[in-house]
């Protein structure tokens, strides 16, 4: 079974943990609402959590794999992207999962793209929240 299929099934199982042994320690998540990845395994790990209680009805609708360059470092590496659909906030979500791999097989690079712009929004608001709530990242100023 590839990284991607057992990413696939700790998703729909939404197994932290067997995630945590898919992830390279200094992993790198690019986010669509985030200019600058997350980084590292804990951070990487906190997201997802809040992501897995965020999105509703998520769901992986396909699959394809390949090599793909890595915005890392810019080297080709074995790649495999996902395709989902999701809900958050009422709005309806198509996204992909793209998912870059080290020599061994584990997730080094992971980039999520979201459509359309205002589930984008949703999505950016939602997540800051529950980071936030998580103690990950202080609260906005202001707030």
């Amino acid at each position: 079974m590839s990284a991607a299929d057992r990413f696939r099934a700790a998703v729909d199982r939404r197994d932290l943990a067997a995630m945590d042994d898919l992830f390279t320690e200094d992993i790198r998540l690019y986010s669509p609402v985030k200019f600058t990845p997350f980084e590292g395994k804990p951070m990487v790990l906190g997201l997802l959590r809040v992501l897995l209680r965020t999105f509703e009805d998520f769901r992986y609708i396909g699959d394809h794999t390949g090599t793909a360059q890595t915005s890392t470092d810019g080297t080709s590496a074995p790649s495999a992207v996902l395709l989902f659909r999701a809900g958050v906030g009422g709005k309806e979500i198509h996204g992909v999962d793209l998912l870059h791999l080290d020599e061994e097989g584990r997730i080094k690079e992971f980039t999520v793209m979201v459509r359309p712009q205002s589930a984008v929004h949703a999505l950016g608001e939602a997540v800051l929240a529950g980071l936030v709530e998580d103690g990950l990242v202080p609260a906005p100023s202001g707030q």
